[in-house]
């Protein structure tokens, strides 16, 4: 166990995680130069074309140090989103150390802080990394005062690399070898293994990533899952060497894998604690929880014959994903769907893209919603997360919504534009900090139900992509809701109806008649398109009528003889209206979801 370190990579998004993996990788020799390709870990294609990691990966790297010795590095590799952080605090809990990219350009960022205090909180050594050292725009000085300043870290041990070049990756493996603690444990105490992950393998069902913290687990052995209860033997342990490679036992201290028949990734929880059936463990380890949803949409197919196809798709997703929640919905203008809940907007993304790219699904997605708290008159309180299940409002005492604590950092003249976007999405309790000269971090409570729509993506614009983003939940606070609903030639489209606080309810219908006014195809009658709340309307455009001019043969005469035509075309148009049904194009959904003010 001396000679064996478990170490992971912490970075905020685009600092250079994949490339410095990329780097060690090649270093160990895990790979022929022909068959290296960048981002070695990323296997999936939208990984690779957004550079983010979605699904973390486990890496067994041997090493021989400059004194000769050899050592095992065990790799823990981590998904790099908010979205994700219970999965990071996982794969933490595994390690003894970490090394903290900065960007030598950049410096240090809301989730370089976020994934400090992390790490922090499982008491690994941390290692800093100034990455990107070879860069024109490189100002090393900078990265390291904020080292010292932002971070409370030694700046004299950061170590200088370029993953890119390949600069000062020696000097980084003699670090980890001499800072970072070798792993504690007994291999004679009864078996305690943490799941950090798990993936599916359609040959053999899942695949669990586990860190033995004590005994020994061996093909053949009967394990158990301490949340769940459930039991299956053990067929086959290993560790990562890009591929898979079986061994006779994982043994206290060691990161690898395990292959025990279990069906679906969703029986392999994340945090939970795997122990033999005959010596149990007296106690699980700590920090399990159930991943929870906290964004929530519908998914329809978008022709209602592919109900059947995306039923299938999500069952064979569900296998990879565990975290995605669903269960059936219908919409009188959509048809039969799916509701799902999503770890965050980000995950949302995904699985609509790998659902679409995967799996040739064409969906529709309803406008993404949080889960309110809504208290009745009679004591009892409901939870909702579908505007359909919207309680009636002569029965509601009051409403409760999520917030968030947002931390935004950014350079100190964008202050202004950042200050009146969170003041426009309901801030409140903001704090100021300047961490370095020119540099700031705002702290803003917010509503998370105004955070999902279009947020990230205004931060960006407004300060030029300087702005990082990174938030904690916090607790539900009373808020003002209702529920919105469009109307089209007077009736309801479920499918477009949304919570919203009260306040912002009008711009919100305004916005979504506007883009429906330009989405519907004219009619022969006049269209009214409206958003109300209950009975009262809010907002209102309306899709003017063709017209045919029906006066055209009359030449001269009596101007009765028009007035008569045209009457008669009115009562018709009038006729036509109460019979006919707008056919409401699937652009038009598309249109309203997308509710940034500028496109």
């Amino acid at each position: 166990m001396q000679r064996v370190r478990n170490f992971s990579i912490i970075a905020h998004i685009d600092h250079g995680k994949s490339t410095l993996a990329d780097r060690l990788i090649q270093h160990a020799g895990l790979v022929a130069d022909r068959q290296f390709r960048d981002q070695m870990l990323d296997n999936l294609d939208i990984e690779r074309e957004r550079g983010i990691t979605i699904k973390s990966q486990t890496v067994n790297m041997p090493y021989r140090s400059a004194a000769g010795d050899e050592y095992i590095l065990n790799f823990i590799d981590t998904p790099g989103h908010v979205d994700f952080t219970y999965e990071v605090s996982r794969a933490l809990a595994s390690c003894e150390g970490v090394l903290l990219v900065v960007d030598a350009t950049q410096g240090v960022q809301a989730q370089t802080l976020a994934n400090l205090y992390l790490a922090m909180e499982h008491d690994l050594e941390i290692i800093p990394v100034i990455n990107k050292i070879d860069l024109a725009s490189a100002d090393i000085d900078m990265a390291r005062e904020q080292i010292a300043q932002d971070l409370g870290l030694d700046p004299d041990g950061a170590i200088q690399v370029s993953a890119k070049q390949g600069l000062g990756i020696d000097a980084l493996l003699e670090a980890i070898i001499a800072r970072i603690p070798a792993p504690k444990g007994n291999p004679d105490a009864p078996t305690q293994a943490l799941i950090f992950d798990a993936h599916y393998d359609p040959f053999r069902g899942a695949v669990v990533h586990c860190r033995l913290f004590d005994g020994v687990i061996r093909p053949g052995d009967t394990i158990r899952m301490m949340s769940s209860g459930r039991t299956f033997k053990v067929e086959e342990v290993g560790t990562f060497r890009m591929v898979r490679e079986p061994r006779k036992e994982l043994s206290a201290g060691d990161v690898g894998y395990l292959i025990a028949g279990i069906k679906t990734v969703a029986d392999t929880r994340i945090g939970d604690t795997i122990t033999r059936d005959d010596q149990p463990a007296d106690k699980a380890l700590h920090g399990f929880r159930d991943a929870k949803p906290v964004v929530f949409s519908s998914l329809y197919p978008v022709s209602t014959d592919d109900y059947g196809d995306l039923a299938d798709a999500l069952e064979r997703y569900k296998l990879n994903d565990a975290a995605l929640v669903y269960t059936k919905d219908s919409s009188v203008a959509l048809g039969q769907g799916f509701r799902c809940g999503f770890l965050g907007l980000l995950h949302l993304e995904i699985v609509q893209e790998r659902l679409e790219r995967e799996y040739d699904q064409s969906l529709i997605l309803t406008a993404p919603s949080v889960e309110y708290h809504f208290f009745l008159e009679d004591g009892s309180m409901v939870v909702v997360d579908n505007p359909a299940h919207y309680p009636d409002p002569a029965t509601i005492r009051r409403g409760e919504e999520p917030y968030i604590r947002a931390a935004i950092m950014m350079p100190d003249r964008y202050m202004g534009a950042v200050m009146k976007l969170c003041l426009e999405r309901r801030g409140v309790n903001s704090e100021i900090h300047y961490p370095s000269p020119g540099r700031m971090e705002l702290r803003f409570d917010l509503p998370l139900g105004e955070v999902i729509f279009d947020f990230y993506d205004r931060l960006k614009s407004i300060t030029q992509g300087y702005g990082s983003f990174d938030y904690e939940m916090l607790e539900y606070r009373d808020s003002d809701l209702a529920r919105l609903d469009i109307l089209v030639n007077g009736e309801r489209v479920d499918a477009l109806s949304m919570i919203v606080h009260r306040e912002r309810a009008r711009a919100r219908a305004l916005q979504a008649c506007e883009r429906l006014r330009d989405e519907i195809p004219r009619q022969m009658f006049k269209i009214p398109i409206q958003g109300a709340i209950g009975g009262h309307i809010i907002a209102r455009e309306t899709i003017s009528p063709f017209r045919k001019d029906v006066t055209a043969k009359c030449y001269g005469g009596d101007i009765t003889r028009k007035r008569k035509l045209l009457e008669k075309q009115k009562a018709g148009k009038k006729r036509m209206k109460m019979v006919g049904s707008v056919e409401i194009p699937q652009s038009a959904f598309i249109a309203v979801l997308k509710t940034s003010d500028d496109d």
